[in-house]
């Protein structure tokens, strides 16, 4: 097999195993994954600000990457069955995607710390309400959870 092939081949398996790992998951699991794939946007976007980087465009593009999943955690929200805790999350995702649009516009650090901040808060939740700590190991958990009520 050719080296050019195999690399194809590694990466095709690499992508496969992702969408399957999507396709799998659980919901919780899968807002975890959009809150950690978030943080390494808005965290690309600090690190080049830090940098007092020129590469506006990369900064941009971090920080609307990370809007994006803002506005897809709010879209999944079902504000009749999530009641009170769905619409003060939705409102908290106004606030996010308030914050990231004003440090993309000004290039601040600052919002990008307080968004931080919230959502690692909401992410290791999360990942406690799918049984998980936040450092990713197993947890016993009593029974299920249901967030709705």
């Amino acid at each position: 097999m050719q080296e050019g092939g195999s690399m194809a081949y590694q990466q095709s398996s690499v992508s496969a195993y992702r969408q399957t790992s999507v396709k799998t998951a659980s919901q919780g699991r899968i807002i975890v994954m959009l809150y950690d794939e978030a943080l390494r946007q808005i965290d690309a976007a600090e690190t080049l600000l830090a940098e007092s980087s020129r590469e506006l465009d990369k900064i941009n593009n971090a920080l609307v990457k990370a809007q994006d999943i803002v506005t897809e955690l709010m879209v999944s929200l079902d504000l009749e069955q999530g009641g009170e805790i769905a619409r003060n999350l939705l409102r908290l995702y106004l606030f996010f995607n308030d914050r990231l649009m004003e440090a993309n516009v000004k290039k601040e650090q600052e919002p990008l710390r307080e968004v931080r901040g919230l959502m690692v808060n909401l992410r290791d939740a999360w990942k406690q309400i799918e049984g998980q700590s936040p450092d990713g190991r197993s947890v016993p958990t009593g029974g299920g959870v249901n967030i709705a009520g």
